[in-house]
């Protein structure tokens, strides 16, 4: 009989069931396991208890339930920005930002930039490596009349993975305004603690200003999206009709953000215990890494079957291309256990 994980019906959390069998699962981007922890999921049903299931209003109605602005300004807080603001879905704050920021400037898209970061629903055309794109960028800007330029990007490659380098916007000519808008869905709370995944001193370049968008279902364990930036441009977003006209995300979800910072620290912590036992466990060259992130690729393309023959499930797909070779992705939870990664480490050496 094969074996299908595509009817699930239970949570994707370390284990999965299929054939009256139990699979230790290595995908998936519930980086901190808060979607299956139990006071998580206490807090959320807390939520609902206060709040109800959901609020179908958008957010210019004349009612409003407090907890969005709450949650807007914890954030804004918890991640070193002066404004925030909240959306149903990463996707949504990511388009609504674009669109309010760089409809009457002239914009760069960086090469596999996220679906939702797209302008229309047709990619930017970009086929070069992202250091050749952010260095023929750089000198664009510098040689060009016009002033003022929107820059798109993700803040890291989360599938192969890679951590993207910005370090050189500082070359760009003071005499030029640059926005920078960044999805950092799968970096943020995740690769450093209460904090966004990328450079912190881009925060500091007075041409620059950053705005961060992300989703908050990865890591973060919450159905939601986020704009995080300064209060002027995060007050521009807000007047997109993405914004007002749309219902936000449960009310109960942003109670559980809101108060779930003790749980968000425990798994933390044991998230980043477990990416350094599982470096302890293998030598360096096996898989591909970058420093604090949960995910190791390979380019072996007979991984996943042997993994499955061992009854561990790892993400395989064809990347970049539906033609290119599988790439096998592992992923690492703070829900997995040491003998989880000890026995995977086991198989992937043997």
């Amino acid at each position: 009989m094969t074996t299908s994980f595509r009817q699930l019906h239970q949570p994707t959390g370390r284990l999965l069931d299929s054939n009256k069998q139990h699979f230790l699962f290595f995908g998936g981007t519930a980086y901190l396991g808060l979607t299956t922890d139990k006071e998580y999921t206490r807090l959320y049903k807390e939520g609902i208890d206060r709040y109800g299931l959901n609020n179908g209003t958008s957010r210019s109605n004349n009612v409003q339930q407090g907890i969005y602005g709450e949650v807007e300004d914890y954030l804004a807080s918890r991640f070193g920005f002066t404004a925030a603001a909240i959306f149903s879905s990463g996707y949504l704050a990511a388009q609504a930002a674009v669109q309010a920021l760089s409809a009457d400037q002239h914009a760069f898209f960086a090469p596999n930039c996220h679906p939702a970061l797209w302008p229309s629903l047709h990619q930017p055309y970009v086929h070069e490596s992202f250091e050749q794109w952010i260095t023929d960028t750089v000198q664009e800007i510098n040689e060009s009349e016009k002033r003022n330029f929107v820059l798109v990007s993700n803040s890291l490659d989360n599938l192969t993975p890679e951590m993207y380098n910005f370090s050189i916007l500082k070359n760009i000519r003071k005499d030029k305004n640059v926005t920078l808008i960044l999805d950092d869905s799968h970096g943020i709370g995740v690769l450093y603690r209460n904090a966004i995944g990328t450079q912190p001193n881009l925060l500091e370049l007075d041409n620059i200003e950053l705005v961060v968008v992300a989703s908050l279902a990865k890591g973060m364990g919450t159905d939601a999206g986020v704009v995080l930036g300064s209060a002027e441009t995060v007050q521009r977003i807000q007047m997109n009709p993405i914004f007002r006209g749309g219902s936000p995300p449960s009310p109960a979800g942003m109670h559980a953000l809101r108060h779930g910072q003790a749980v968000y620290e425990k798994q933390f912590d044991r998230l980043h215990e477990s990416i350094h036992r599982f470096h302890e466990l293998l030598p360096a060259e096996m898989l591909r890494s970058i420093p604090d992130f949960p995910v190791f690729t390979s380019s072996d393309s007979l991984l996943y079957a042997r993994l499955m023959a061992q009854n561990m499930v790892i993400s395989s797909f064809p990347y970049p291309l539906a033609t290119s070779p599988l790439l096998n992705r592992i992923v690492l939870s703070a829900v997995h256990e040491i003998d989880d990664l000890k026995k995977l480490a086991h198989y992937l050496q043997g």
